[in-house]
């Protein structure tokens, strides 16, 4: 699958920037501030080790900047900053240390928080500088003057003391909407100070990307400065924000892993990185870096402690999943036809799901992608498809039950289920006693290898003690049923068709220590359809294993 890219879509031609495997071309800044932007995320609170482990992927992936946090507000950030310059042989990265500017009458040389950014050791100072009048006045409460003394002074001793300095001028597009003369003079003090870029910040999150692009081609036109962009999401264009920028001339982009961030978060690096790549053509990342980029969205998710979205660009498991039956008809002539990139340039994988919007063409697709041949069987086809959507209607769902599916599609294919075991029967107990314990008790009684087996086992709650019991059954028999572990279980009540009447919904995932799978069942109450699910996870992990039923 070929991906051409549209010159037309470039903000100033290729980019001449070549990669040498270490070295990214410094003409284009792509800059990371997940560990401190990124960690104000609600429900993110990163431990010292979780920040050394992120910039360790985040330098993997080849960014040029890690923004690593603000030395001396906490000792957290210090330590990092010690730790990292002692742990971490950054590749592609340099580490960046934030920080305000000097405190209004006091001289830069003087000021501990400034004094704090040089000992952190990073070769690279990010600075904070209020660009809205009326921010200058209120929350810094100083003058507007002292403001631009204290912009000028604070990059010119960083610089005299060797240091790369970046300003970022916060709240920049209100500010510039307010007095916009204002606005461009601290751009101005950053610059002839000697900083190396000046980041035109959207704090709010209030920009509209036609508005950022004419505000970046003004102030660059106004200015001369090397500008960058910081957007955050808050309309939910901060993506669009950060390339709207790019097209107006901007050459440096905040960003974090997965939008991280404050109220809703900050323009997100994988979909800008892969614009710029696969979109703009520019050549942002070392050679072979944008592959790994869904499997570091997603290790980045694991230690911040947060699902992976499953619906996020480019990175997303869902990202090039194709459900509807026209879809999938066109996909099996060309992918290119409803896929906007090949999955594999970002390190993803293309899905067919099986829903009741299923067609013939889902089917053969999925078939193939899990190793089924159908041939030219319609009729054979076609039984799956019927069956898929009698079954969804009655309130299965296969796109979120891989597992359930395929032994579905076999059961078609080799014209019966392979049967590990017959149930005879199963019950399980609640028992609520005086003293305000609870008890939960499960008794199975099946059939294999041509003996009946009665088992009973306790749990933590019904389904646990059915689990058990199963367990307790045929471990004897199927010795692989001890590395199945189960990770999830999910419960969802459907309308019924009966008055107060409804129907469960249990989805159960499961492991073998290598990889996951999930199951489905559904019944009217949640004991009955949890049976279902675990029967179809252990008839699909001992046929994973490649046990052959004894029944």
């Amino acid at each position: 699958m070929t991906d051409a890219t549209d010159d037309s879509l470039r903000p100033d031609g290729p980019h001449d920037g070549l990669h040498d495997g270490l070295h990214v071309d410094d003409s284009f800044h792509v800059f990371d501030t997940t560990l401190r932007d990124g960690a104000q995320r609600e429900g993110i609170n990163l431990t010292v080790a979780d920040k050394l482990t992120i910039a360790r992927h985040l330098d993997d992936f080849g960014v040029g900047f890690i923004e690593g946090g603000w030395p001396g507000a906490n000792p957290r950030d210090t330590e990092f900053f010690q730790r990292a310059a002692e742990e971490i042989d950054f590749r592609h990265a340099q580490l960046v240390a934030f920080g305000a500017t000097r405190k209004a009458g006091v001289r830069a040389e003087d000021d501990p928080q400034v004094a704090a950014l040089l000992d952190s050791g990073a070769p690279v100072i990010t600075l904070v500088a209020k660009s809205h009048d009326r921010h200058v006045e209120l929350a810094l409460r100083t003058t507007l003057d002292e403001n631009l003394a204290m912009v000028r002074d604070t990059v010119a001793y960083l610089r005299g003391r060797g240091r790369r300095v970046f300003v970022d001028c916060e709240h920049f597009f209100d500010g510039y909407r307010a007095n916009p003369d204002y606005a461009l003079s601290v751009v101005r003090a950053a610059h002839e100070a000697g900083a190396d870029v000046v980041v035109l910040c959207d704090t709010n999150g209030g920009m509209l990307p036609a508005q950022v692009e004419a505000v970046v081609r003004a102030v660059l036109d106004g200015t001369g400065a090397r500008l960058g962009i910081h957007a955050q999401d808050d309309t939910g264009c901060a993506v669009a924000n950060t390339l709207a920028a790019v097209d107006g001339g901007a050459t440096h982009v905040q960003c974090t892993a997965n939008g991280y961030g404050e109220r809703v978060g900050n323009a997100n690096l994988f979909p800008v990185v892969a614009a710029l790549e696969l979109k703009y053509g520019r050549t942002v990342l070392p050679a072979g870096a944008l592959t790994e980029m869904t499997r570091i969205s997603h290790a980045i998710a694991e230690v911040v402690n947060l699902t992976p979205s499953t619906h996020q660009p480019y990175v997303g498991v869902s990202a090039f999943a194709h459900k509807a039956g026209l879809h999938a008809s066109a996909i099996k002539v060309d992918p290119d036809l409803y896929q906007h990139i090949d999955p594999e340039r970002v390190g993803n994988t293309m899905r067919m799901l099986v829903s009741d919007m299923a067609g013939r063409a889902s089917i053969e697709l999925k078939g193939k992608e899990l190793g089924v041949e159908l041939g030219d069987d319609r009729a054979l086809v076609g039984r799956v498809v019927e069956r898929v959507k009698e079954r969804e209607l009655a309130g299965y769902t296969y796109e979120a039950a891989d597992a359930s599916f395929e032994l579905l599609l076999r059961q078609e294919v080799e014209g019966g289920a392979r049967r590990y075991y017959r149930v005879e029967s199963w019950r399980a107990i609640a028992e609520d006693r005086p003293d305000g314990t609870h008890a939960n008790e499960a008794t199975v009684k099946l059939w294999a290898k041509g003996e009946r087996i009665v088992a009973t086992a306790e749990g933590n709650g019904p389904v646990d003690a059915l689990d058990r019991a199963l367990r307790v059954a045929l471990e004897r028999i199927y010795p692989q049923l001890a590395e199945l572990e189960l990770v999830d279980y999910k419960v969802r009540i459907l309308e019924g068709r009966l008055g107060t009447g409804s129907i469960t919904r249990v989805l159960v995932s499961t492991s073998d220590g290598r990889s996951e799978w999930s199951t489905v069942g559904v019944a009217e109450n949640v004991i009955a359809a949890s049976w279902q699910a675990l029967d179809d996870a252990y008839a699909y992990g001992l046929r994973r294993a490649g046990v052959e039923p004894q029944e």
